[in-house]
């Protein structure tokens, strides 16, 4: 899952990139407004955590912009404890939901994790396709119950099949978002990321369409 974080406080931007590489994204980031609508605009993402104040653009407008063009990436808008006015103005500007500064990082990751779940139509933070089950809090997958080990790359090529149970994904749409902007991207390591889940998982779970991409959905 790739996230962009849109903030001007160095310190800040640097804490919450740090927490959700750690976490398993992919992460951009932008330290104004004019980077991050830019950003938003153009890239991918599958959610955006926006201050709302920034400088040369604010935090609302860029998500008016983003709303107008028709981005609908989940988007966390970060606010001043005093400002709940802003609050109000970044719902009806389009974001799901919001954090008051100061913030703790585990929330700011739950919070992260249940925008990207609803996006996607789940409401469970557990995921299952079959006998394969990701639970998207502890990143820990199952098969049957028993717990197997992926590395960093396979999990997040396995999340993102897990999220988007059912629909044909790309080779295209999975580099875009299991990367960052400045990853040397190969397309042929997604070949090897699904080779080596499906000798993990089921060599069926995982279906190829020649042509168009992979699906994930339950062996019949």
């Amino acid at each position: 899952m790739r996230i962009l974080v849109v903030e001007d406080e160095l310190d800040l931007q640097n804490q919450v990139k740090r927490v959700l590489l750690e976490a398993g994204y992919s992460v951009d980031v932008a330290s104004d407004g004019e980077e991050g609508e830019f950003l938003g605009d153009t890239e991918p993402y599958d959610a955006v955590v926006l201050d709302l104040g920034l400088p040369k653009v604010d935090g609302i407008t860029v998500l008016k912009h983003w709303r107008q063009n028709a981005r609908d990436m989940p988007v966390l808008i970060l606010t001043a404890r005093e400002s709940w006015n802003e609050k109000v103005s970044g719902f009806d500007a389009g974001a799901d939901d919001y954090l008051t500064k100061p913030f703790h990082m585990e929330e700011l990751l739950a919070r992260v994790r249940a925008i990207i779940r609803r996006s996607a139509g789940h409401a469970s933070p557990l995921l299952e396709c079959g006998p394969v089950s990701l639970d998207t809090t502890t990143g820990k997958v199952t098969i049957n119950g028993e717990g197997i080990t992926l590395t960093a790359h396979e999990l997040k090529v396995l999340s993102y099949f897990m999220h988007h149970q059912g629909r044909v994904v790309s080779q295209t749409e999975l580099i875009e978002h299991i990367y960052d902007q400045d990853f040397d991207r190969d397309s042929n390591t997604i070949e090897v990321f699904i080779a080596r889940l499906r000798k993990k998982l089921l060599p069926d779970l995982i279906k190829t369409h020649r042509g168009r991409g992979y699906s994930m959905a339950p062996v019949e």
